[in-house]
């Protein structure tokens, strides 16, 4: 990498730490320990089949959280290009100097109101229904919570190698168990086991698919409920309301395009794969769907999925409508009353 380019990578990096000061202590205990060790793999460059340290964790934890104290005030950076400094938020500008070297930028705003920030490697570019999509493969500057995919204005952006960190730490927590379910069929049609880096990988670039199709269903939900919701979701401040609302417009997008979408060209591991990826609220918001699921996986075909996604779609606009009707009577109330339909 020329000097240039380090200089612009230390300082997306940069970023990435002062954002991590900012909001990483804020996760819970769980969170924010599974977090910091995969943070610290991805930094060593570790294998997933690797055993790590414990002592040499800690040591990195600690070191890391001293770093912290002293970036908590620091103001996010601009970044170096060639023909001068640009403003961090300013995608464009900054992937337009970088495009001739391979590379993407990447930059928003995710949960309870975390800058991220990356810098990875450009493996191919598309548009598609009037979006730009950029895949990224290896990241080289990245936050402690990577998102695997994001939109930002016309751009879908997904991240591989985040991907495949996602896939390989649920693959890990299921290794302690081996219960069946959707996330064993989604590994058995795969054929990924613990630890096999390159299977997760070759996952990875089918499942991204999947998530392109789900920021198209974002943006279809987001023309489906109008200008209020992104705003009202900066604004939320109760954490549930916002798990809540986030977790309401994910099912939203997934009934409108990616359940169609998978249902329609009818390869089995990326349905596996979605179910597995349903967690904590998410799972608990859709019995219909788990339901039909199982019907789905013992041979019943996909009538009662098919109906479960279409009577999703209804059901999941009328109550981010509801959300957003709560959330404007205003104040301590309004949140309240979104926290309540959780």
């Amino acid at each position: 990498m020329s000097a240039s380019l380090e200089r612009l990578r230390a300082a997306v990096q940069a970023n990435c730490n002062v954002s991590d000061a900012r909001h990483a202590r804020g996760m819970t205990l769980c969170t924010y320990l599974l977090e910091m060790r995969e943070m610290y793999r991805w930094e060593r460059r570790v294998p997933f089949s690797a055993t790590l340290s414990r002592t040499e964790i800690g040591a990195w934890i600690a070191e890391r959280e001293a770093q912290w104290e002293m970036l908590e005030r620091a103001d996010y950076g601009p970044l170096p290009l060639e023909g001068g400094d640009a403003d961090p938020w300013d995608t464009e500008t900054v992937n337009r100097a970088i495009a001739p070297f391979g590379l993407v930028y990447g930059a928003g705003v995710g949960r309870f109101g975390k800058p991220q920030f990356f810098l990875g490697e450009l493996e191919r570019g598309e548009t598609r229904d009037g979006m730009r999509i950029v895949v990224a493969g290896r990241e080289l500057a990245r936050d402690l919570s990577p998102a695997p995919a994001s939109m930002r204005g016309g751009t879908i952006s997904v991240r591989l190698e985040s991907l495949a960190r996602v896939l390989a730490e649920r693959t890990e927590a299921w290794a302690l168990k081996r219960h069946d379910g959707a996330l064993k069929s989604a590994l058995d049609a795969y054929g990924c086991v613990a630890g096999d880096a390159a299977a997760f990988e070759r996952m990875a670039a089918v499942e991204a698919e999947t998530l392109i199709l789900h920021e198209l269903g974002e943006r279809e939900a987001g023309r489906a409920l109008g200008p209020g919701w992104e705003p009202m979701l900066s604004r939320l401040v109760r954490r549930r309301a916002e798990v809540f609302a986030r977790a309401a417009r994910d099912h939203l997008a997934d009934c409108l395009v990616t359940l169609p979408a998978l249902l329609e060209r009818g390869a089995p591991a990326p349905l596996h794969a979605w179910f597995a990826g349903l967690d904590g609220m998410r799972h608990a918001l859709c019995p219909r769907l788990g339901a039909a699921y199982l019907l789905w996986r013992e041979g019943e075909g996909t009538r009662a999925l098919s109906a479960a996604v279409s009577a999703g779609a209804t059901h999941w606009r009328d109550v981010c409508e509801r959300v957003l009707a709560e959330f404007e009577r205003g104040g301590e109330a309004g949140e309240a009353a979104v926290e309540a339909m959780a």
